[in-house]
């Protein structure tokens, strides 16, 4: 699966489910379709489409014990473990971290612990990410992974 469509909800919203078999071959994916457009104006449109395309996050959650230290923006996570895997559910106030989130999220949620800590979160320089957005957007994006790592640790 490829495009705005690519994230599932695991048993319901607002658990993210994996729609590619390995966080390799999310990365993969994602960096397929931002190589699809010219411009990274284009791409933000895509990654805002993906933000709006995320399962809802319960209100109930957007509160300090589920956010993302580090953020410009407010955002909010949650896991939960089932059988091994860890699911993330996650949100932001701002749309083009919303699809920030969302491109984590494909990557990490749906993935055991030991996937998540072999899966560093290089790729957000590899594909480009960070020097696209600003400094405090990339600081942010990186906070975001390492808060997900972190659960993955604990």
């Amino acid at each position: 699966m490829s495009g705005a469509s690519s994230v599932g909800s695991a048993q319901g919203a607002p658990w993210v489910a994996p729609v590619d078999a390995s966080a390799r071959e999310a990365i993969d994916a994602i960096g397929e379709e931002l190589a699809m457009f010219d411009d990274w104006m284009d791409r933000y449109e895509y990654i805002i489409e993906l933000g709006r395309n995320l399962p809802s996050f319960p209100p109930a959650w957007q509160d300090e014990a589920h956010r993302v230290p580090g953020c410009q923006s407010q955002v909010w996570l949650e896991a939960r473990e089932e059988n091994g895997v860890l699911f993330f559910a996650g949100a932001s106030d701002a749309t083009i971290v919303s699809g920030l989130v969302a491109l984590l999220l494909r990557v990490y949620s749906g993935r055991t612990a030991q996937e998540i800590e072999e899966t560093p979160p290089g790729f957000l320089h590899d594909l480009g990410l960070v020097k696209a957005l600003s400094t405090n957007r990339g600081n942010g994006v990186e906070a975001m992974a390492q808060a997900i790592r972190a659960r993955a640790r604990s």
